[in-house]
């Protein structure tokens, strides 16, 4: 049963049990389940007070989000829940454990007495998705705390520990042991008085911490619509309710709420294993090495360090290897003086990790992870003698961004014990880990590299067997578009500043500057012997051939003086417009839409194709691959999102029109646009 309810003496003990975060959900009606059991202990007349707590972990951790995306005006349920609760007429005592967030915590703050357990956190992050607390929290939150802390809890949408809440006064009680226990007590002994929030007087603060929040930041659409609503604080609560909830659904409706519910939820989707592999179960991993210890291998060392692995790194080079040891040791002391971990925790660390020369080290580890030089060659001698020094059931990985996983898989006597960990660099950093499988990988050994990548905090996504994977493949048509856009008359400034109004982190031609362009030129070199009916512009190629291999060489496409700014160089924007007279194409004024548009549809076509062939299990995979590694926006979602939005009709209509432009090939639609187009489909219907 969704609601538990209990008797102790004469108190009535309603407990949520919904779910691993007991989420607040209305289509499968457990919202209204509790209303009822809430309307039934108020009925009752051997019921003096109430309890209301959270079975399992959480109290709550707020609205089932997904609830509102067929129906968003079905929140008012949830209201009429909230609202039950404050107008009780006997003593509602909340009794939190674990989290209560967004709706969670809209509800706890409707009850009229809040015993909370330590370690608990409370927060309203709905301005993370485009939102605002929606059931009644920009109206009540400020009339218990008062406006400027209350805006801070709203505007940030970052939790507050239990400490912080007591300090703020938003709970009455925080207790050492169980919390449900204390509140039992408490309505046994002295019921507290009614004290309904909705009814305090407005804090005296309200228009000057709002004009204070107005003035010191720029401020998104959600966060003007959370000061509006906070301004009604001022007038009675039924009218700053219904402004609130006006607010809500306006939003709610609004593409960038959309388009992050989408980003929230994509992220959990991609986490989870394939359908026809969910009975799988992760191996347990305790201790693992990593074979290389350059830039990749040591911020890999890092992240697995942190969270709290033990760690064998291998490197044959000492110098490289005393490197990697500062590097590691000069990370975790940042991060203990920054407040990030205690002394503790920073002791267990550095104990953590040992290092060596010799292979053999990995002998008796639970996983290995090569990061290697990028080279078949050499990591044919990695896993060779790998496979030979380590135990049959420990998983190797190999950190490939490009190269064939069952080529390396064929180098084990057992390839179904191998699997791609392909981290982005900085590894410690980024949150992509884009999981490789390779057609032996076992199931249980793909389930441990999902788990892996949440424990050391990554987001995680498999992707199949191909050149690139997911989102390199992706974003070399990405960059196929771009420089043909340089050929046929844009600069780079252009193209970098069109991408990032819209929205993308960083330019293509800055990116590639960091990335370094000599990465960019030798896959190129390569893939133009593979895929000869696949060209290239050669502009690059020219940037390349005068040793402009991007930042680190202090110039690329663009000049860095100091090392790190960009700086357009008249030099090579004459480079490029002689390249485009030297290949016959005659330069045009090319609009910013025009770069957004071709730029948007070649990874959306490319996604398609990926999601088409199997690579990619969904298209939520896609877009976390590209939220979260390559610098996707996003209130955009994703690409694939970003298809739906448009529409599949009109994505096929500009395909095609482009069909018929210098390069047509290029735009050949991906196959599954056509038949969901054709059914009157979209992407999404294929996350489930």
């Amino acid at each position: 049963m969704p609601v538990v309810t209990a008797r102790s003496g004469s108190v009535t003990i309603l407990t949520m049990s919904n779910g691993a975060v007991n989420a607040l959900s209305i289509a499968n009606g457990f919202v209204g389940e509790l209303l009822e059991a809430l309307r039934t202990a108020i009925s009752d007349p051997d019921c003096t007070a109430i309890i209301l707590s959270g079975a399992g972990r959480y109290f709550s951790g707020g609205a089932d989000i997904t609830d509102f995306d067929n129906d968003p005006g079905s929140v008012h349920q949830l209201r009429d829940l909230i609202d039950a609760v404050e107008n009780s007429s006997k003593p509602v005592i909340m009794a939190v454990h674990g989290m209560a967030l967004g709706g969670g915590l809209e509800l706890a703050l409707a009850g009229h007495y809040r015993i909370a357990g330590e370690g608990t956190r409370f927060g309203l992050p709905e301005v993370t998705l485009g939102l605002l607390p929606g059931a009644g929290g920009t109206q009540r939150l400020p009339r218990l705390i008062g406006t400027e802390p209350a805006l801070k809890v709203m505007l940030g949408g970052k939790p507050v520990t239990g400490e912080k809440a007591l300090a703020l006064g938003l709970i009455d009680r925080l207790v050492p042991g169980d919390v449900l226990e204390a509140g039992i007590a408490l309505a046994e002994n002295t019921p507290p008085p009614i004290r309904r929030v909705g009814h305090l007087p407005a804090p005296a603060d309200v228009a000057s911490a709002i004009t204070a929040e107005t003035a010191s930041q720029n401020l998104d659409e959600a966060q003007l619509r959370i000061l509006d609503c906070v301004a009604a604080v001022d007038l009675d609560l039924a009218s700053g309710l219904a402004r609130e909830a006006e607010a809500f659904d306006q939003l709610m409706r609004s593409d960038r709420s959309r388009a992050l519910r989408h980003a929230f939820l994509a992220e959990r989707i991609a986490g989870k294993m394939p359908a026809t592999d969910a009975e799988a179960l992760p191996r347990k991993i305790s201790t693992v090495a990593v074979v290389g210890a350059g830039t990749m291998g040591t911020g890999i060392a890092i992240a697995l360090l942190n969270g709290g692995l033990s760690v064998t790194l291998i490197e044959p080079r000492e110098a490289a290897l005393d490197k990697a040891r500062s590097t590691i040791a000069g990370s975790i002391r940042l991060d203990a003086e920054r407040g990030r971990i205690d002394p503790a925790t920073a002791e267990a660390r550095n104990r953590a990790l040992s290092t060596s020369t010799d292979l053999t080290a990995a002998s008796d580890v639970d996983l290995v992870i090569e990061a290697v030089f990028e080279d078949l060659d050499v990591k044919r001698e990695v896993f060779t003698k790998l496979d030979a020094i380590t135990r049959p059931e420990a998983i190797l990985a190999s950190n490939t961004s490009t190269l064939d996983l069952d080529l390396m898989a064929g180098f084990a006597r057992d390839p179904s014990r191998v699997v791609g960990l392909h981290f982005f660099s900085p590894a410690n950093v980024m949150r992509l880990l884009e999981i490789v499988r390779g057609k032996e990988t076992a199931a249980d050994v793909l389930a441990t590299a999902i788990a892996i990548g949440k424990r050391i905090g990554k987001v995680p996504v498999v992707s199949g067997v191909c050149d690139g994977f997911i989102g390199n493949r992706m974003f070399e048509e990405y960059l196929r578009q771009a420089w043909f856009l340089l050929e046929e008359g844009a600069l780079p400034q252009q193209i970098d500043a069109a991408l990032e109004r819209w929205g993308m982190a960083m330019g293509p031609c800055r990116t590639m500057d960091l990335v370094g362009q000599d990465i960019g030129w030798a896959i190129r070199k390569r893939r133009a012997l593979e895929h000869p009916d696949r060209p290239y512009s050669g502009v690059i190629a020219r940037i390349c051939e005068l040793g402009r291999l991007g930042q680190k060489a202090g110039s690329g496409i663009y000049d860095y003086p100091d090392g790190r700014t960009a700086e357009p160089d008249p030099a090579i924007e004459q480079l490029i417009v002689d390249y485009s007279r030297e290949i016959g194409v005659e330069r045009r004024a090319i609009e910013d839409a025009e770069i957004v548009e071709r730029c948007l549809l070649a990874l959306i076509n490319e996604g398609a194709r990926i999601v088409g062939e199997g690579i990619a299990y969904r298209p939520a995979d896609v877009d976390t691959v590209y939220l979260n590694g390559y610098g996707f926006p996003r209130t955009r979602g994703g690409p694939m999102f970003q298809a739906d939005l448009m529409g599949l009709p009109v994505v096929l209509d500009r395909l095609r029109h482009l069909e018929g432009m210098r390069h047509g090939w290029a735009w050949s639609p991906a196959p599954i646009l056509v038949e969901l187009s054709e059914r009157g489909d979209g992407l999404g219907r294929l996350n489930a």
